[in-house]
Order: C-alpha cells, then structure tokens, then sequence
C-alpha cells in the first residue's frame, strides 16, 4: 500500500493485482475484459511505483497503489492504470494504451500498461505507466523533426547516454535514464508545440502544482542547524521558476562538505527527475561557488568557509542533453563540517585551460606561511578526489597530456609549514572523447554523386560560394551516396547537422 502525497485529493491508481473491465469504450468487442495481474514481484512493484511518483512529484495529486484512496477521489479526479499481462484483446505490440483526457470523464475508464510485452521490465514499465496517464491528462505524443521541419518520427527517442541521457515521457524513454516532460512539437506539425506541465497542471485536470515547501527568497530562507557537525535538508523543485533557499552558520572556519542527491531507485540516479544544481552565497548575498557537475545529476561542495551565515540555494538545470523546462523532482542534502582550521591563507586560486588535449594549470596562492607540499587532486563525480599529480612547493603551473574520455573536475590540496591543509577552488575540464562525425570519401569528384561515411543520422546540404544552397537531404548511418545536380567545377562546402553538433568540409568539383 503506497502513496506518494496522501493529502492530495486526485489520485493516479497503479493497478498490479488483476480487474475486470465492464461499461467502458474499451468494450468495443467483448463485454468484460478480464485483466490478468501484472506478474511482478513486490521489489518490481515497488521500483515502478517510486519511478511514476518521481514523475508526478511536482504536482497536487497522489500516486497510490492503494484502490481505497482511488475510490476515495473524485470521480473527474482519478485514473486506474492497469497494468497486467492481458494484451491479445487489444495488441500484442503495443506497450499500452489510453484514452486523450480520460481522466476527467468520470466514469472511471481506466488506461492499460501491458507488462508482458515489455519483458516483465521495470523501468519500461514505468516509463509505459506515466506516458500513458499523459495521455489521460490530455497530452499528445512529443515528436521529432529534422532542421528543416520534416518529421523524422512520431515518437521522440532523446539523445544523449549514461545519466544524463535524456528523452520525453511523451516519447520514448526506454533506453534513457533522464526522462522528463517536455515542451516540443507534436506529431501535428513541427510549429505545434505541446508544454506538458502547463497542460498537466491546467485546471481541466483540476489538481495544479504541489504548494512550495521552501522559500525563494534569502529573508524567507529556511534555517537549518548543525548537530553533531552536520544537517539533512530535504525538498522538492515542483516549477522550473522555483528556487528552494537555506541559511547556515559557520561557527569557525572549517572545512565544509555537500552532497546534494536527487531522489533516484538505484546507482547512477537511476529514474530520477532533477539535476541538480547547489549556489553557494555569503551573508551579503555574493555568490561563492556553483556546484554542477556536467555528466552527473547529483552535485557536491568540498570547500573551506570562515565563520559567519551562508545561504544554499538549490534549482533544478539542463545539461548538453536536456532542457532545463522540466528538471524537477525531490532531492535530499547531507552536509558536515570537519575540524577547525586557522586563518593563515587569504586565497588559492587555481585556473585551467585544456588546449589540443594537453591540460594546462596555473595557481596563485596568498599566505602568511609557506608552502610545504602541493597535490593536483582530480574527481570524475565531484565528491571523490583522488590525487593526479604531486608538485614542487615553488611550483604554481602544470601540464598534462589528457586521458580522461568524461569531463572531470580538478582541485589544488595545499599544505603549509604550520601543518594547515587548504583546498583550491575546483575547476571543470570536458575529457578528450572523440565524436566520429560524417565524413567524404574523397572530397574532389569527378561526377555529379559523392560519398559520404556515417555514423549516426545526419542532415547535410551542399551550397556554392555564394551561400546558394544546391543539395540538402538526410544521411543514415552507415556509406551514403548522393546523387549531385548537374553543378559547375569549383569549390562547394558541404556542412552536416545533427546531435546538437555542426561540422563543415570543402567539396572540389573538378
């Protein structure tokens, strides 16, 4: 029996057990369709429940697996989304199925998630259950076109991997970890744009927005307090214009440490809905520090802070793959302070530039004491440093030929003669991951058709000197040969669009 907000008055029914379907349009062909449960264990049900309630965080409205709280709604304030292992009636294709803005209708039709067809997996199976209560709530599928406005399919795929992979709830999200609501076009017209959260919290569903849990403004700032050296926070960002704001004092300069999690159901927030983003401010309302790291949707803060208050600020943000419009969900903090440690360093500042995949890093450091030992310290995940380099105590720059294939982020550790330890400010560094882009198979031809190697699905179009554009067309992956018109010798360039990437090549036609 969960519930995910028990003071809400709708209800979304996650329906696993089995029921009979009698009375409704679904009943086109058969009087009652008897539903067969979903055969899922409790640790599956479990899992979809938490994924569906991660994704309805933001809104007035319960996700329950509880039929008593289902019934207890109103009935233009309820859906039943049965999902089960009875599909024949209806397809033995489809992941499921539902009726455009049902959940108002009243008279309790219910939408379907056919858990056999999706191999009994969770994560497609959560993915299917709140796509198809989209539908419900009276949203449309999230399509995709090209540059130059033709659809390339009806279901948006997302783009990106690992954490950060993205894709639209009202696409398809199997295969990304990142799935949000989105505001992009429909499969009724590229121009035709579909904001999911303005539809979801309109008041023809009747439920809007969660009420705001923590102030946006410093005055209003949440207080919190140390106990025993630390303190948990805990909140959700339910509007992209909402900013959740704490305040806490330092009572001695220490060494202070962050970690700020989004709510996830297993490693590498997995189902999760935020990426996070800490800003650190002073008593003055300076900012400090920003903490988000580029390929992580968690965020930490390792730094030192001199007594006095301070003030977090927590929002959620896009990344290379997703927007921020709606980055949104729970998120929990753990903060704690370590040791006090004297006033001797005014400033270590360390600076970093990577050029032609060599590293290059330069640091100034303003003290009473010298110093006695320098480490380059390096962290892919922004809470676990591990030394890269030791440096001479005169040094203040080194260089490195870069390995790293993921951005990383980099921090100076600095001891001094009186035995003080001091952390730089860290900086982010993108890793030397090679993107394999098209490309000509010889770009001088002879005749009106070239080849072009891919590696991915592509744009492209051909112009002359003047800006004229001569060809366009798609490029699949895999060798492409395109078909020229009949065009004068000279030069041409050739650029080629896709994956949020640009790339352009000179073409001689002899």
């Amino acid at each position: 029996m969960l519930s995910s907000y028990p003071s809400a008055t709708a209800a979304i029914f996650l329906d696993f057990d089995g029921h009979t379907v009698e009375g409704t349009s679904w009943n086109w062909s058969l009087p009652a369709i008897e539903c067969l449960p979903s055969g899922l264990n409790a640790m599956q049900v479990t899992e979809v429940f938490n994924r569906v309630a991660e994704d309805f965080r933001p809104f007035n409205v319960n996700v329950t697996t509880d039929s008593t709280r289902f019934l207890a709604a109103p009935a233009n304030q309820r859906m039943r989304v049965i999902i089960t292992t009875t599909s024949a009636w209806y397809s033995n294709s489809a992941g499921g199925v539902a009726f455009i803005s049902s959940f108002t209708w009243g008279d309790d039709h219910p939408c379907f998630v056919f858990s056999a067809l999706m191999g009994y997996n969770a994560k497609k199976i959560s993915e299917a259950a709140s796509h198809e209560t989209g539908h419900t709530l009276g949203l449309y599928h999230q399509a995709q076109y090209d540059a130059y406005c033709n659809k390339l399919t009806d279901y948006h795929a997302g783009q990106g991997s690992g954490e950060i992979g993205w894709a639209p709830i009202m696409g398809i999200g199997y295969n990304h970890n990142f799935t949000l609501w989105s505001n992009g076009p429909t499969s009724q017209g590229c121009t035709n744009y579909q904001s999911d959260l303005d539809i979801i919290a309109s008041g023809n569903n009747g439920f809007g927005y969660r009420n705001d849990d923590h102030s946006d403004s410093l005055v209003n700032a949440t207080p919190v307090l140390f106990t025993n050296k630390q303190f948990d926070i805990a909140g959700i960002i339910h509007q992209n214009t909402d900013q959740d704001m704490f305040r806490f004092s330092m009572p001695d300069r220490a060494h202070f440490k962050l970690n700020a999690t989004p709510y996830n159901v297993g490693t590498g927030n997995a189902g999760s809905d935020l990426d996070i983003q800490i800003s650190l401010y002073n008593a003055s309302n300076i900012l400090l520090n920003e903490y988000n790291p580029g390929t992580l949707l968690n965020s930490a803060a390792d730094t030192i802070l001199n007594p006095g208050f301070y003030y977090l600020k927590v929002e959620g943000k896009g990344n290379i793959y997703a927007p921020s419009y709606a980055s949104l969900g729970s998120y929990a903090i753990k903060a704690l302070v370590e040791g006090g440690i004297p006033l001797p360093i005014r400033l270590v500042k360390l600076q970093a530039l990577n050029i032609r995949n060599q590293f290059q890093f330069r640091w100034s450091i303003e003290a009473d004491e010298k110093v006695k030992e320098q480490t380059l310290e390096v962290s892919t995940g922004g809470n676990d440093f591990q030394p890269l380099a030791e440096v001479l105590a005169e040094d203040r720059s080194y260089a490195h030929n870069s390995i790293a294939t993921i951005s990383s982020q980099y921090r100076l550790h600095v001891v001094f003669e009186g035995g003080a330890h001091y952390y730089s400010n860290i900086v982010l560094l993108p890793g030397t991951e090679m993107v394999q882009r098209p490309k000509i198979l010889g770009n001088m031809v002879n005749s009106d058709i070239i080849n072009i190697q891919c590696f991915g699905n592509y744009q492209y179009d051909v112009t002359d000197l003047n800006g004229k554009t001569v060809s366009k067309g798609q490029l699949v992956s895999g060798v492409n040969s395109i078909d020229l018109p009949r065009i004068m010798p000279g030069i041409y360039m050739i650029r080629f669009n896709g994956n949020n990437q640009q790339w352009t090549d000179k073409l001689l036609r002899q």
